[in-house]
């Protein structure tokens, strides 16, 4: 078993019946997805909020039942893949430019579970590319505010070479930073950016990690349970 597939079946055993589950978005949180789609199908009642287009396709043919985030009061549990976590346990997430509809899906749940392979944990974010969802109007002035800051910006490009447009019509510049030595403050600067929607920096958000390697899993407690 790969280790996306083992962290992705273990997270779905933290999902109950009558639980609205937060669905996330990406290769490893697709395995989660799954694991949860045989539970439907085998009596498991649930209901699943997605975090973009590709996970609601997923999760419909797999029969799972699913709101939107603005038809539920509070989700219960929302499992989703990182990109990179700190040894503090902040995270950078976007790699499949889901950003922003991640961060709405966290925010509105009681609990966050992200799953991850060790290669993800690091001492210090920065490494992955930071993504910055913008509006395509101005987009060039942040750009060039990013550039100064010697934060080497690049538009996130699709295969045939155009620039990614997000599930909600924006587009996404990665911050090629190497290291960022104060997340909070840079994500309270990039909060007051006319133009950014959202950023990649999830901070103070996750309530426990699942950790896959070739040992087996971990279960890292980051925070208290609310």
């Amino acid at each position: 078993m790969n280790l996306k597939q083992m962290v992705g079946e273990k997270a779905a055993e933290y999902v109950k019946d009558g639980m609205i589950v937060g669905l996330g978005t990406g290769s490893t949180a697709a395995y989660m997805v799954e694991a949860i789609g045989k539970r439907v199908q085998n009596g498991l009642n649930i209901v699943g909020v997605t975090t973009s287009d590709r996970t609601a396709r997923q999760a419909e043919d797999l029969g799972i039942p699913l709101k939107s985030v603005d038809e539920v009061d509070m989700i219960d549990l929302t499992i989703d893949g990182a990109d990179e976590i700190s040894a503090d346990f902040q995270g950078i997430k976007g790699g499949g430019a889901a950003h922003l509809f991640e961060k709405i899906v966290a925010d509105a749940s009681k609990e966050v579970i992200w799953i991850v392979d060790d290669s993800k944990m690091v001492e210090k974010l920065g490494a992955f590319p930071l993504p910055i969802e913008v509006i395509p109007y101005g987009s060039m002035q942040l750009f060039r505010i990013f550039e100064a800051k010697g934060y080497q910006p690049a538009f996130r490009m699709t295969e045939k070479n155009e620039k990614l447009v997000t599930d909600a019509g924006h587009l996404v510049i990665d911050l090629h930073m190497k290291e960022i030595e104060d997340p909070h403050a840079l994500a309270a600067w990039l909060d007051g950016l006319t133009g950014v929607v959202e950023h990649g920096l999830f901070l103070d958000r996750v309530n426990t990690i699942i950790v896959g390697s070739a040992s087996g899993t971990q279960i890292i407690e980051a925070r208290p349970s609310i």
